[in-house]
């Protein structure tokens, strides 16, 4: 299946459709019971679509579906940003592969929710801070990249964090300049400003509602040993990837190293919003399958021994049928 999935065939897009289905399919059997996740940290904007749909009555099996369509459109656009940006020797596609099957390793990630959603801004966010490189008005790129992020805010309360992500992404892609990070605060803000007028002028108007809610402490420990094992395989790959990344340092270009860097910056902030707010789920936990995808997929692309990919695959896809359809 990895020999599969490195090769850029148009027909690859197909066979992760197929490959997605096989994974996921147990959501569209064992639907979430409401639809879609509802969490105390969601914010005003994931409250009010939440609000929209709810009166439709949809079945659950719809918010499946609407939850792998998500999935398999974030894979595919991570796929081709990664590609795009040559962070490999050749494109291929692993890391769309690797996004389907980490996600399918915590079954509350299949499922419709904010953090899901705040993945495919999150990708749009990456490619956005990447073109900065060769951009002739990074002022515009800074500007709608606080935007999007000041969008991921208002859908999760602790997303506030990733605003840390936009500084930094700024300090890894261009020289310092005051006036730079300041246009992304303007574009983080601006949603709020917006919003703040539409309850004023509707005399809906509450702090609250804008206000995020955040307190910082320890992330859950595991409540079953299959969480455990699900984390180590999402961290082992992650791991040996980034050892092949780094020894692959030298051949890159410097613009590709940068984008390697971003990842790891996204990562690290990620991680961060799991000591936010606290909860008894890893909904909060899919923020990081983003880069890690990318990792996973370097960590497949790389071993010059053909076996070793191909077995860690394999336990992999296998350990994650068994936590979607017997657990």
């Amino acid at each position: 299946m990895t020999g599969l999935f490195k090769q850029k065939n148009s027909g690859n897009t197909l066979v992760l459709l197929i490959y997605g289905l096989v994974l996921k399919f147990s959501i569209f059997l064992h639907p979430y019971p409401s639809g879609a996740m509802q969490q105390p940290d969601d914010h005003f904007l994931y409250r009010w679509l939440i609000g929209f749909l709810e009166p439709l009555h949809l079945w659950p099996s719809v918010y499946s579906f609407f939850a792998f369509l998500l999935l398999y459109s974030q894979a595919l656009l991570l796929n081709r940003i990664c590609n795009a940006q040559k962070m490999m020797a050749r494109p291929n596609y692993l890391v769309a592969m690797s996004y389907m099957l980490l996600t399918s390793l915590i079954v509350e990630w299949n499922y419709f929710s904010a953090p899901l959603l705040i993945n495919s801004l999150l990708i749009w966010i990456f490619y956005r801070i990447n073109t900065l490189y060769n951009s002739s008005k990074p002022g515009t790129v800074i500007f709608n990249v606080g935007l999007i992020m000041g969008i991921v805010t208002l859908l999760y309360q602790p997303a506030i964090v990733l605003v840390l992500f936009v500084l930094m992404a700024l300090f890894v892609m261009r020289p310092f300049r005051v006036r730079e990070w300041l246009i992304s605060m303007l574009g983080v803000t601006t949603p709020y400003y917006f919003l703040g007028i539409v309850l004023y002028l509707s005399n809906q108007w509450d702090w609250k509602k804008l206000q995020p809610d955040i307190s910082f402490s320890l992330p859950p420990m595991p409540s079953s040993i299959f969480i455990t094992i699900s984390i180590i395989l999402l961290v082992l790959p992650f791991i040996i990837g980034g050892y092949f990344v780094q020894n692959n340092l030298n051949k890159m270009f410097i613009q590709v190293r940068k984008s390697w860097s971003l990842l790891l910056a996204s990562l690290v902030i990620s991680t961060l919003i799991i000591m936010v707010n606290g909860g008894t789920n890893y909904v909060n936990w899919l923020l990081c399958a983003v880069p890690l995808a990318a990792f996973h997929g370097a960590a497949y692309f790389y071993p010059s021994n053909k076996v070793f990919p191909l077995v860690m695959h394999w336990i992999i896809f296998l350990y994650a049928m068994y936590v979607n359809y017997w657990l």
